[in-house]
C-alpha cells in the first residue's frame, strides 16, 4: 500500500507503537481506521497511546517483557476490520486486542473475540451494545454515548433552548446515539424537531440540509464520525442553519477542528475524559510531562483517551502475571477493582465492564481548543 500525507505519518507512529520490534515480547493487536474517515482522531488516539506505552517499555516493559501493539488499518471499514482481527488473532498471536474504532467496526468482530477468549481494552466507541448485555470479553474505558447525548439535551434544556434536531449516521452507532437522545428528550419533556438520517459509506446532505435548515432549530445533535460530521456540519451552515451544533465525544480532536476550518468555534463536543489541560488530574498531568518529553507542546482530548486506554491495558497485563496469556489477560483485567489510574476510578467485574463513568461538555473557541 502506498502512503503519503497523514497515512505515512501514522505508519511512523505504528513503528513507535512497537511494530515490527523483533524485541517486543508481549503481543497486542490493533485494527482501526488509519486511514479513512475517522483518521484525524485515530492519529491522535493512537499517539496518546504510544506515549504511555513507550514509556513503559523504555522502564522495560512489563516484567522485563516489552509490549509490542501491531496497529492495522482496516481504513474505517468493518469487513476490513474483521479481516484485520483475524489475521491478529490466528496468524499473530496476539493476546489482547486494543483501540478498536466505531461500533459496527467492533460488533463484527465480538464474536470472533468470543471464539477465542481474546480480551479487547477500550474500543473507542460508547455504543451500549458493548455495556449491556456485559459482553465476556470487551473492556470498556469510555462512558457510554447514549450517557453523553442525554446530557447534552439536558443542558441545551437548562439554556431554554427547546427546538433542537438530530442527525444521525444510518448505523448501529447512529441508532445507539438517536436512542440517547430520545432518552433526553422524555427526561426533559421535549420532542424532537426532526430526525434525519444519512448513509454512513456515501453521505449526501444535498436534501437534508436544505429540509433541516427549514426547520430553523436551535441546536442540532450531529452524530457521526469524523470528515462525514465536517461535511455535514458545512452543508447545514451553507444552507443556512444558525442553531448550536453538537457533536460527540468520538469527534473530540484536533483534527476534527481543523477539518472544520472557520466553522470550528462554537460547536459543542461532548467528552468522556477530563480536560487535557486539567493539571487537578494526576492522570492528565503525567500524559502532559511526557508529551513535552517528546516536544508536543498540547494534548487532545483523544490523545488523552489513548493514554488512559493504553494505562488500562498494561495494568491488565500486569496483573496476568509473569507469563501473561489470553486467559491471564482476561483475568487480570477482570480483577481490577476501585483503581485509581490519576484522578479518576476505574472498576470491572463480571458483572460490569463498563470502565469509567465520567461525561462532560466542550466548547471549541476561537483558538480551535476545547474548552470546559
Amino acid at each position: 500500500m502506498k502512503t503519503t500525507g497523514l497515512a505515512s505519518a501514522l505508519c511512523a507512529l505504528a513503528t513507535a507503537l512497537g511494530i515490527g520490534s523483533a524485541h517486543a515480547q508481549i503481543l497486542i493487536g490493533q485494527t482501526v481506521g488509519i486511514t479513512g474517515s475517522a483518521a484525524a482522531t485515530v492519529a491522535e488516539s493512537m499517539q496518546g497511546a504510544a506515549l504511555y506505552i513507550d514509556h513503559v517499555n523504555a522502564k522495560g516493559g512489563v516484567g522485563g517483557q516489552k509490549v509490542e501493539v501491531i496497529s492495522l488499518d482496516d481504513k474505517f471499514d468493518p469487513k476490513l476490520t474483521l479481516q484485520n482481527a483475524k489475521m491478529l488473532i490466528e496468524e499473530k498471536g496476539v493476546i489482547g486486542l486494543f483501540m478498536t474504532r466505531g461500533t459496527p467496526h467492533t460488533q463484527g468482530i465480538m464474536p470472533l473475540l468470543e471464539q477465542h477468549g481474546v480480551p479487547l481494552v477500550g474500543p473507542s466507541t460508547g455504543a451500549m451494545v458493548l455495556h449491556q448485555p456485559v459482553p465476556k470479553y470487551i473492556f470498556n474505558v469510555r462512558a457510554p454515548y447514549q450517557r453523553e447525548v442525554e446530557k447534552a439535551i439536558t443542558h441545551l434544556n437548562t439554556l431554554g433552548i427547546k427546538r433542537i434536531g438530530v442527525v444521525h449516521v444510518d448505523d448501529t452507532f447512529g441508532a445507539d446515539g438517536l436512542a440517547g437522545a430520545q432518552s433526553g428528550f422524555k427526561a426533559n419533556q421535549l420532542d424532537a424537531l426532526f430526525i434525519e438520517k444519512f448513509d454512513r459509506a456515501k453521505p449526501d446532505y444535498s436534501a437534508i440540509a436544505p429540509r433541516v435548515a427549514q426547520k430553523q432549530p436551535q441546536a442540532v445533535v450531529f452524530i457521526g464520525t469524523g470528515a462525514a460530521v465536517v461535511d455535514g456540519i458545512k452543508a447545514l451552515r451553507s444552507a443556512g442553519v444558525t442553531g448550536q451544533i453538537v457533536t460527540l465525544s468520538n469527534n473530540a480532536s484536533g483534527g476534527f477542528v481543523k477539518l472544520l476550518g472557520d466553522q470550528a468555534r462554537g460547536v459543542v463536543v461532548t467528552q468522556v475524559f477530563p480536560s487535557e489541560r486539567s493539571l487537578n488530574y494526576p492522570v492528565v498531568k503525567e500524559a502532559m510531562e511526557l508529551a513535552r518529553a517528546r516536544n508536543i507542546s498540547d494534548l487532545t482530548p483523544a490523545m488523552v483517551e489513548g493514554f488512559v486506554s493504553a494505562k488500562v491495558l498494561v495494568e491488565g497485563i500486569k496483573r496476568a502475571g509473569p507469563k501473561p496469556d489470553r486467559a491471564k489477560l482476561h483475568a487480570g483485567l477482570e480483577s481490577i477493582k476501585k483503581w485509581d489510574l490519576g484522578g479518576v476510578e476505574l472498576s470491572y467485574s463480571p458483572t460490569d465492564h463498563s470502565g469509567l463513568v465520567f461525561a462532560d461538555l466542550s466548547i471549541i473557541g476561537s483558538d480551535g481548543r476545547f474548552k470546559r
